[in-house]
């Protein structure tokens, strides 16, 4: 009869891990960290709103074990603050979610102040928290980057966010081969249309969850389970890159 650990070459558990998840709060970003945390990771969410904030904890010590603050990633000072208090919480950093994230529209029809703000959440921040991040890492650590689908769809409407994650994307893959000698793996998910409050208003949760029930949206708890797929590989095994889509298109 064949064994089990022949069916598998090893799969190794986030138990005692320690995560930090940018945008922690919602969306996806919330759907990853109680995961990590039910799975026995102790995690550490920033997040801008202090409702949501409060919500994301409550679910996660449901769970597991966590905390967070409020900051906006949009300002270095602010991402070094968030860092600092979730090395203190932590003891340190092993694992880096970087997601956090805000709706961005095509440029002409956009104002110079939010196109400022909208590039420096969804591109110049991305690279700071990782930043930031990896100084703190040691061997056997992983990055996972949160990008989009749009990056490969490029549609018309949000040219601000396909620059943004058109970035991540080549961003993703240097890194990736900065780092790989250090034993810090660094893997990119890009989501497709998935159910989350950076929807609203265009589709509001009644609509999202009809679009769900018809396979035309995803949860973010998808996007979550394969995040934890990419976390729970050998060392010697890196899952660079993962496209997750919804089977049928979306309207």
């Amino acid at each position: 009869m064949t064994e089990l650990s022949d069916a598998h070459t090893q799969q190794p558990g986030l138990a005692g891990r320690k995560a930090i998840i940018t945008g922690g709060t919602t969306g996806i970003g919330r759907a990853i960290a109680v995961l990590l945390a039910s799975e026995g990771a102790r995690i550490f969410v920033c997040g801008r709103t202090p409702e949501h904030l409060d919500d994301a904890l409550k679910r996660i010590r449901e769970v597991g074990e966590g905390d967070g603050i409020n900051v906006d990633l949009a300002n270095r000072e602010e991402a070094e603050r968030f860092f600092d208090a979730a090395e203190d919480y932590l003891g340190g950093i092993d694992i880096a979610v970087i997601n956090a994230a805000v709706p961005a529209e095509a440029l002409a029809e956009t104002d110079d102040g939010d196109t400022d703000y909208q590039i420096a959440v969804d591109f110049a921040s991305y690279l700071t928290t990782t930043q930031a991040a990896a100084k703190r890492m040691k061997a056997g650590s992983d990055i996972v980057l949160i990008g989009s689908m749009s990056a490969v769809s490029r549609k018309g409407g949000n040219s601000i966010y396909v620059a943004a994650k058109s970035g991540i994307q080549g961003f993703a893959k240097s890194l990736r081969e900065e780092l790989a000698e250090q034993d810090i793996k660094v893997g990119l998910i890009e989501p497709g249309f998935t159910g989350a409050d950076f929807q609203y208003p265009e589709f509001p949760p009644e609509k999202q969850r009809e679009l769900i029930r018809q396979h035309r949206m995803l949860r973010a708890e998808d996007i979550a389970v394969s995040t934890h797929f990419m976390l729970t590989q050998p060392r010697r095994t890196a899952i660079s890159l993962m496209r997750v889509e919804t089977r049928l298109n979306h309207p």
